[in-house]
């Protein structure tokens, strides 16, 4: 990598002298510098010194077409010479429209309303609110407890952060947060050895069939993220637990959120994550990739059972009067109506199996390795997980940073691999070239073999 520049110094100067970086601990960046970009282009970061790096995380999962797309920045600089923004509530325009009926038209039945916010704890928020006052609309103001799994990661406002089960991020707060119901999940590192997916699926649901029987009277819902536990090391689960989980929900008479804000939009290999169990949540939220990675937007899909429950005379207060300022933003609505047209026109869901399959072809590099206790896959998420001993999946201390090791590494071989602790994972922009799925690859075992080197 280049030496770093006059310019490149003076920005990381100014940045520190004010900047407050999200998820760090500032402190690391006395001897590991921040980096400046410049610019981005396809599947490539450019800092001031001209260094290059493949963005293999898609700028934390939003980035699916890649930067600089044209259409998606026609799309939105068409709409500042329009509309830039109008408040939501009395007034609508015609990109917010259209967006909500491409999303209806896409999204399983009989999800048929969108209420719209900035970005994905907020779309969490308005679905936990939207249930407990669906509930108490009804008469039913006991059905007010959320279920939640294991290792799930729903976002970091005080709700969301609530119905999670990641202690990085929730610990600190735990004081101050919604008294929820935490049951094991079904992801697929916890098999016994020689498991078979169905009998280990059918085994870890029974913790979720045995809280619904016990306390529906009092849960309002149960939110999962379909598939894929994201800021949960990426862990995995099979969609039959999926499938399970709905029919459970209508025998208990319990709302179903489905938190597709990382899932969605063809990251596990169909549009939605809860395809391939062929469901349809009472809740479906939904950011990140809905606008290709250019502007904050979120949206909850819900169905118009759940909306008649609101509608009413002013006086009876059963409105929703959840807001913000910036609620279904014309500009973002853009990007995203040029977002769902690049899915449509580009077939990209088709194009994307061949980059799975050659994801998953070549990390299979990975699977004798002696310090990966996994290696996993769904769509286009592929994660390897280290540890200190293979065959007891023992993991490596948190305070070794083996990741951090790893990560440094990558970045000197021009590829942004940021770890979840001792779990590096490839979740790249679908413009990707196969070739550069090759690259990211190997320097991802190098990175492997720096990190658990002693």
């Amino acid at each position: 990598m280049k030496e770093n520049s006059l310019v490149t110094d003076d920005l990381v100067a100014r940045d520190l002298a004010h900047v407050w970086h999200p998820c760090t601990q500032m402190k690391d960046h006395e001897q590991f510098p921040i980096i400046p970009i410049a610019r981005g282009q396809g599947v490539w970061l450019e800092d001031f010194d001209g260094n290059k790096y493949i963005d293999a995380i898609s700028s934390w999962w939003v980035n699916i077409f890649g930067h600089a797309n044209q259409t998606i920045g026609a799309a939105i600089a068409k709409q500042t010479q329009q509309l830039e923004h109008v408040l939501l509530a009395g007034f609508s325009h015609q990109p917010i429209i259209h967006l909500s009926e491409q999303l209806v038209e896409i999204t399983p039945e009989p999800l048929q309303k969108c209420f719209y916010a900035d970005n994905g704890s907020s779309a969490v928020e308005v679905s936990l609110k939207m249930s407990f006052h669906y509930w108490k609309n009804i008469g039913k103001p006991k059905k007010k407890k959320f279920v939640t799994l294991q290792n799930s990661y729903h976002g970091e406002t005080l709700g969301a952060l609530s119905v999670g089960d990641v202690a990085l991020y929730k610990d600190t707060y735990k004081s101050l947060l919604l008294d929820v119901i935490t049951v094991p999940g079904a992801d697929s590192y916890n098999m016994e050895p020689g498991e078979q997916t169905e009998d280990y699926v059918l085994r870890m649901f029974t913790y979720m069939e045995e809280t619904l029987s016990e306390h529906h009277e009092e849960i309002s819902a149960v939110i999962v993220e379909p598939l894929v536990q994201c800021a949960g090391s990426m862990r995995m689960y099979d969609a039959k637990y999926l499938t399970l989980l709905r029919a459970a929900c209508d025998k208990y008479n319990v709302h179903l959120i489905a938190d597709e804000i990382a899932v969605g939009f063809g990251r596990t290999g169909t549009m939605f994550a809860c395809e391939p169990a062929n469901i349809s949540p009472d809740f479906m939220c939904l950011s990140k990739g809905l606008t290709g990675g250019y502007l904050p937007l979120s949206v909850v899909l819900t169905t118009n059972q759940i909306y008649d429950a609101f509608y009413d005379d002013y006086e009876t207060m059963r409105g929703f009067l959840h807001s913000h300022s910036y609620t279904g933003n014309p500009l973002a609505c853009a990007a995203a109506l040029a977002t769902l047209s690049i899915f449509h026109n580009r077939d990209t869901i088709q194009r994307n199996k061949n980059l799975i399959q050659r994801i998953k072809e070549n990390g299979q590099r990975f699977e004798n390795h002696p310090n990966i206790g996994q290696v996993r896959q769904t769509g286009m998420i592929f994660a390897v997980e280290m540890v200190e001993d293979k065959a007891a999946k023992t993991p490596h201390p948190w305070q070794q940073r083996r990741g951090l090791k790893a990560y440094k590494h990558a970045l000197s071989k021009h590829i942004l691999l940021r770890p979840l602790g001792n779990v590096l994972y490839f979740m790249p922009p679908y413009i990707i070239e196969p070739e550069q799925i090759d690259l990211v690859l190997e320097v991802m075992e190098e990175a492997v073999n720096v990190a658990v080197a002693n």
